[in-house]
């Protein structure tokens, strides 16, 4: 049996936050309105983080994060891949060079 992911608004949580910050202990804001304490706690951190753009977007707050650690991978990714085209490159124009050296060198011996 799985339960629902239940969302709550911005607004909502942004209502409990200021419950918290009046001196209502979170076990009693929970209990008023049904929820687990240690989710209060946990937006009771995120809020403190960043108060003007907590609970944005989908309530899922390593979303930011997580896209910057994939980016940092490709990053790294095409990082690599360039030094590689690089060196591949330079070992290319180098036979590129001793190829016309030796021909240069065949006409000349003729």
């Amino acid at each position: 049996m799985t339960k629902n992911k239940i969302s709550y608004s911005r607004e909502f949580k942004i209502a409990i936050m200021s419950q918290v910050e009046s001196g209502i202990p979170i076990a009693e804001v929970a209990r008023q309105n049904g929820l687990h304490p240690a989710l209060i706690a946990r937006w009771r951190k995120v809020y403190k983080e960043n108060p003007e753009k907590a609970f944005s977007g989908s309530g899922n707050p390593y979303k930011d994060q997580a896209r910057i650690a994939e980016l940092e991978r490709m990053v790294g990714k095409l990082y690599a891949e360039n030094e590689f085209l690089k060196k591949t490159l330079e070992k290319m124009n180098g036979r590129v060079e001793e190829e016309r050296q030796r021909s240069r060198h065949r006409s000349d011996s003729r």
